[in-house]
């Protein structure tokens, strides 16, 4: 069986630096907001090249702790706006009602997936505070047109960089487009931990320490509590084990390019459509989506033949019990990639002679 994803093997990288990292911290006796996570903090923030990175408890966390620090300073009350591509998973339209904002959703392109910045213009009211990019799959979602837009009309540009650690645009990597990011930590990222973790990155100082505030129970000084917050923190050795696994980040995703190349250069089928290196050269291929109309049938065929697929995702968020008002909203982009997407294996641990044998399957499929 050609696993989707292998996290032991991922792990087994560097399966010697983790645990000697992890064996630091028990030893150490501090389990929360110690060495570990501002050390993580500061190597993180200085890769993504942003002044501040905040570490919390994981990436929902990471995106509603931004849209309330807005809220703390100002910047938002509820009923505001947030627009937001229909495409993406549920954690970034959860992070925005969960604030008491409004999402505005806008459809994406079918050759890049992700949000039509023809569209978001026209989205615009008085009510709307922010834009949320979603960089999904790996692939950056920041256009020239969408930071004009924001600059013009004095909104926010919040990024959810869950899916793309370490992209570029225009050698500036993703988590230092805009205003402020969300970042997930999630085991099967490409940057990933052995539990839950998040974190957010700014060059915003008050934005920053709001944020860190809010995920300490709102408590800017010991017991001393300003806000209303939560807790919301990284705990130690999954810092630890993030800036093991930093490190090796960029050499992983390379990994992960290469097999994207190979199969864009090989699947030859007329059942399915794969990304086009021309609008996806610089993506980390944290999911490597394919199209096919008979969806089903080929994840169906590839597991029988031994090969593990995923869907991202099978129902759009519109779709969702969770926002059942929604529901009869036509959004016919948004789903026709989730009637059609399937991911195909292509972690770092993914070897030459599996990613020609899948390329081979889907060739064959008929």
């Amino acid at each position: 069986m050609i696993k989707y994803l292998d996290l032991k093997a991922v792990t087994n990288l560097h399966e010697e630096e983790i645990l000697h990292a992890v064996d630091d911290v028990v030893r150490s006796g501090w389990y929360l907001r110690s060495e570990a996570n501002e050390r993580f903090e500061r190597d993180y923030a200085n890769y993504i090249g942003t002044r501040h990175c905040i570490s919390c408890g994981n990436g929902l966390d990471s995106l509603t702790l931004i849209l309330r620090a807005y809220k703390e300073m100002g910047v938002m009350s509820d009923g505001d706006e947030v627009i937001v591509p229909a495409n993406t998973y549920i954690a970034t339209i959860l992070a925005i009602t969960d604030n008491g904002l409004r999402p505005v959703l806008v459809e994406p392109r079918l050759d890049t997936l992700q949000i039509d910045d023809s569209l978001i213009e026209q989205a615009i009211t008085p009510r709307t505070r922010a834009v949320m990019i979603v960089h999904l799959y790996g692939r950056c979602a920041y256009t020239e047109r969408i930071g004009e837009l924001c600059h013009s009309y004095g909104l926010r540009l919040i990024e959810d960089n869950a899916q793309a650690h370490g992209c570029t645009y225009q050698g500036k990597r993703t988590g230092a487009l805009g205003d402020a990011a969300g970042h997930s930590f999630y085991p099967g990222k490409n940057l990933g931990a052995l539990g839950d973790a998040g974190g957010v990155t700014t060059d915003d100082d008050e934005l920053a320490d709001t944020i860190r505030a809010l995920a300490n129970y709102g408590s800017s000084h010991r017991y001393v509590f300003d806000m209303v917050g939560r807790n919301s923190r990284m705990d130690e050795i999954q810092a630890a084990v993030l800036d093991v696994k930093l490190k090796y980040l960029d050499e992983e995703n390379q990994r992960r390019r290469d097999n994207a190349h190979y199969y864009i250069q090989h699947i030859s089928n007329p059942a399915v459509s794969v990304p086009s290196e021309d609008y996806w050269q610089n993506s980390v291929f944290h999911i490597f989506p394919l199209l096919s109309p008979r969806r089903d049938e080929l994840k169906q065929y590839l597991l029988d033949n031994g090969v593990q697929t995923d869907i991202h995702y099978p129902i759009p968020p519109h779709k969702q019990q969770a926002y059942k008002e929604w529901n009869e909203r036509s959004l016919p982009i948004t789903e026709r990639i989730h009637r059609e997407e399937l991911s195909l294996p292509i972690s770092q641990v993914l070897t030459d002679e599996e990613r020609e044998r899948i390329v081979e399957l889907i060739n064959n499929f008929t």
